[in-house]
């Protein structure tokens, strides 16, 4: 797992689509501009969603890692999501 300095976590485990990117989203609209937000969850549907999630809403995918089974993202708030 890459170890960059986040300024929040979303723990997603156990949970199922859509919910992931659903939290995903409720959380985004919290930060700041050019906060880093680490996601971390385990529905494989999220290396779909998640991607298309950033793009759509103008968000930076800076990393992403699978890790045990661990499917993790690091996302930069953008400025004109």
């Amino acid at each position: 797992m890459n170890k960059l300095n986040t300024d929040h976590i979303l723990d997603a485990r156990g949970l199922y689509c859509p919910e992931p990117v659903m939290l995903l989203h409720g959380r985004m609209d919290t930060l700041q501009t050019g906060e880093l937000l680490h996601l971390m969850a385990t529905d494989p549907s999220t290396q779909r969603d998640v991607p298309k999630f950033c793009t759509f809403l103008g968000h930076e995918l800076v990393d992403q890692y699978v890790e045990e089974l661990v499917f993790g993202y690091f996302i930069r708030k953008g400025p004109t999501a």
